[in-house]
């Protein structure tokens, strides 16, 4: 367990009171001394500035942060610009990314189309001055046409330069198990980081599946329902299965694990504690 390693991802926000919010969040968590905190990046680029501001400020406090970076959308000048500028503030990590159209924009729109394009291009422009994460989808990304496409999608990333991936969040593990053995049966041989979504809404986790594509499964889902508004209810149940979840994938030696905290700190902070007492 040497080299498991923590990481949590925040979103950047629109008012200075959830940004201060978001640094009260990042000081309880930073005591679990993870290894980096992430930051989403918006569909296009829209939340650039808040995202550079952020990331500066939470990499300032002591924590490598790493970026999240979208390409499509974008020019290859505005992307190498904003590359130039995270390496003057002593970013080393960034989280490489298709990304989302704003609503309206054609798909043509940008310079790159695919992840694997962007890690290219950084490759090309800085090196190895970063470490590239991407994304990976145990239970296949929503758009792709079939489980194989995804699979060579993500093959494309790791032969362009990923040094490790992140998975979208899941609840069925053998997902992710199965996934990585077909990844180990093609050559990938990173690190391939499970992302963790605590419950902690029912309501809002339900919307976050539906479009990531991320199943709950029949039986957490009816017993979330049964709960109804007793919220909770719903955090203890949450805790008790994300907990075992997790501690089935250490138990299966995965290389760490990567928390979306939804920039709230308590939920990570209790499964944790029951991980690592």
């Amino acid at each position: 367990m040497d080299t498991f390693r923590l990481s949590f991802e925040f979103f950047p926000t629109k008012t200075e009171e959830g940004t201060r919010k978001l640094y009260e969040v990042r000081d309880q968590l930073a005591v679990l001394e993870p290894d980096f905190f992430s930051v989403t990046y918006g569909a296009g680029g829209s939340t650039r500035d808040r995202t550079l501001d952020v990331v500066s400020e939470l990499n300032r406090r002591g924590i490598s942060t790493a970026p999240h970076l979208s390409c499509v959308g974008d020019t290859k000048a505005n992307i190498r610009d904003l590359l130039q500028t995270y390496s003057q503030n002593g970013i080393d990590r960034i989280v490489a990314l298709r990304g989302d159209l704003p609503s309206g924009m054609a798909a043509s729109t940008g310079e790159m189309r695919y992840a694997n394009e962007l890690v290219s291009f950084i490759r090309s422009e800085f090196g190895e001055q970063f470490h590239l994460e991407v994304a990976a989808y145990p239970e296949m990304h929503p758009q792709a046409k079939s489980y194989e496409a995804d699979l060579l999608n993500f093959k494309r990333k790791v032969d362009a330069g990923a040094n490790s991936a992140i998975t979208q969040y899941f609840f069925n593990i053998d997902s992710y198990f199965y996934f990585v053995d077909r990844c180990e049966a093609m050559g990938i041989d990173i690190p391939i980081v499970p992302g963790i979504m605590p419950i902690t809404n029912y309501s809002k986790l339900a919307r976050f599946s539906d479009a990531c594509g991320a199943e709950i499964p029949r039986w957490i889902r009816k017993q979330l329902e049964a709960y109804g508004d007793d919220q909770e209810s719903i955090q203890k149940f949450g805790e008790e299965v994300i907990t075992y979840m997790c501690e089935d994938l250490i138990e299966n030696d995965v290389e760490g694990l990567h928390f979306y905290t939804l920039n709230q700190a308590d939920a990570c902070l209790a499964i944790c504690k029951n991980l690592f007492p």
